[in-house]
């Protein structure tokens, strides 16, 4: 039976995978592992200072339970078996052992803007993840990238990207937001501000000017706040001292938050996509129009199956 590895991330990231998988288990073996990088990177996991990205900490903790009790075979840094196909949620990091394979990326969500650490990386050549998300897709080491709608194949065409490899077929979780709308939780019509971890991430971020932007933008509806989860919840005392009246969540679906609200108010977050595909009023640090050319396509929930017949093509 050949044999895939599954890369996963972020608890977003990991569930796409998993819900990938389900659709080649049985006819392939299917194993998973956490995030991981090589040399230097790895170095710096295993002293707990990448404890912000996806390589360790809450991440790589909410990875590892969402395997455990999907009871899913590990396979700590694909070190065991010699792979036939490799399915990563980032190109950030081409880890060496698996250069050689035949690589399937699938595109996350959101990405970051193009700053100057991104001119920088492209005009150098420096490591990727030096620019984060923003440098999604360049390392032209896949077969296949798996993307979102035609609004975000065009985006990453523009940044280099090769055409020929970039499929459309939908992401995972973000492909069927009706769904979202049958949920528990207790709060409606409200205005829903949904944070990033600019800060975590070592990127500029003028908090308390976009927590008074929120407000003006509420203008004394029920304001709910929706942090990152990269986020240190210590970080909700700022908002409480602008915003005491305020709820805040440091944990909960989002995607339900946002089924929930009147308006979604987001910075760099991936939850303004679910929002569009929802017709809620929008408000976002990039175009909301040019937001709207890229909204994951609605499928109905059948993104996970348009990709695994992708893995399948290389491996038949």
């Amino acid at each position: 039976m050949k044999k895939i590895l599954f890369i996963c991330g972020s608890l977003n990231q990991t569930t796409m995978m998993y819900k990938i998988a389900q659709h080649l288990m049985g006819d392939y073996d299917c194993y998973f592992t956490p995030y991981y990088g090589d040399g230097v990177v790895r170095l710096l996991t295993r002293m707990g200072l990448l404890d912000f990205t996806i390589l360790g900490g809450r991440f790589k903790r909410q990875t590892d339970e969402f395997l455990d009790a999907e009871c899913c075979k590990i396979d700590y840094e694909g070190r065991t078996n010699n792979y036939d196909l490799v399915v990563t949620c980032s190109d950030l990091i081409v880890q060496k052992n698996i250069k050689k394979k035949n690589i399937i990326l699938v595109q996350e969500g959101m990405t970051d803007p193009e700053n100057f650490a991104y001119h920088l990386v492209k005009k150098l050549n420096l490591p990727r993840y030096i620019a984060s998300t923003s440098t999604t897709g360049l390392s032209n080491a896949y077969q296949r990238f798996c993307v979102a709608s035609e609004g975000f194949k065009k985006h990453f065409v523009n940044k280099g990207v090769k055409e020929d490899k970039i499929v459309v077929t939908g992401i995972p979780n973000f492909d069927d937001c009706q769904r979202y709308l049958k949920n528990d939780f207790p709060y409606k019509d409200y205005v829903l501000v949904a944070t990033s971890d600019a800060r975590e991430t070592f990127k500029p971020d003028r908090r308390k000017t976009f927590i008074k932007r929120a407000l003006k933008i509420a203008d004394g509806r029920r304001t709910i706040f929706k942090l990152h989860p990269n986020e240190k919840p210590k970080r909700a005392e700022e908002i409480r001292r602008i915003a005491p009246d305020a709820l805040i969540f440091h944990d909960g679906n989002a995607h339900e938050m946002v089924a929930n609200c009147q308006v979604l108010i987001t910075q760099y977050s991936s939850l303004v996509f679910t929002g569009l595909a929802l017709n809620k009023e929008v408000y976002s640090y990039f175009d909301v129009e040019r937001l709207k050319e890229m909204t994951p396509i609605q499928n109905g929930g059948t993104s996970a199956k348009n990709i695994a017949e992708v893995c399948k093509e290389y491996l038949q």
